[in-house]
């Protein structure tokens, strides 16, 4: 918590020069924001079955952390942005937040006990090919083809 207020001011304490700073304070929150948004989806699919659930007032604290929670996710976020390159942070931080969200997932909901071996290798597989995809697709986006040589593709 001290360092999230050491860095909230307007340019904070210090001048932050790592990403991972910014991209790992968003994640995390970002994880706290997807699960209340889970947990307030339950209690509205409740609350379609006459169940009394405004009477609990976990509803009301997830609604709390929601509202904390993105409003702190959207501040950083823009904090990073000012500071660093767009092209940079949306692969960072798409990779990063989604890895802090199936992880959150995994322990609360623990969702995961229900799936079989096979499903659980495919997800894994599939979100590993959409890591390395976002990292090829910024590691080589400055790289240009020479459309011009006819010699670069097969013409049949």
């Amino acid at each position: 918590m001290l360092i999230l207020l050491n860095f909230s001011g307007q340019g904070g304490l210090f001048y932050i020069t790592n990403i991972l700073v910014y991209i790992s304070i968003c994640s995390v929150i970002g994880a706290f924001s997807v699960s209340s948004v889970k947990g307030l989806g339950i209690a509205i699919k409740d609350m379609l079955y006459q169940k009394p659930v405004f009477r609990h007032p976990l509803v009301y604290i997830l609604a709390a952390i929601l509202v904390l929670s993105v409003s702190t996710q959207i501040n950083y976020l823009n904090k990073s942005l000012d500071v660093f390159n767009t092209s940079l942070v949306t692969p960072i931080y798409y990779v990063c937040f989604t890895t802090t969200v199936v992880i959150c997932s995994v322990i609360l909901f623990k969702e995961w006990n229900s799936l079989e071996l096979g499903d659980i290798i495919g997800t894994l597989s599939g979100f590993f090919t959409i890591i390395i995809g976002i990292f090829f697709l910024h590691a080589f986006k400055n790289q240009q083809l020479a459309t011009t040589d006819p010699g670069w593709c097969l013409v049949g």
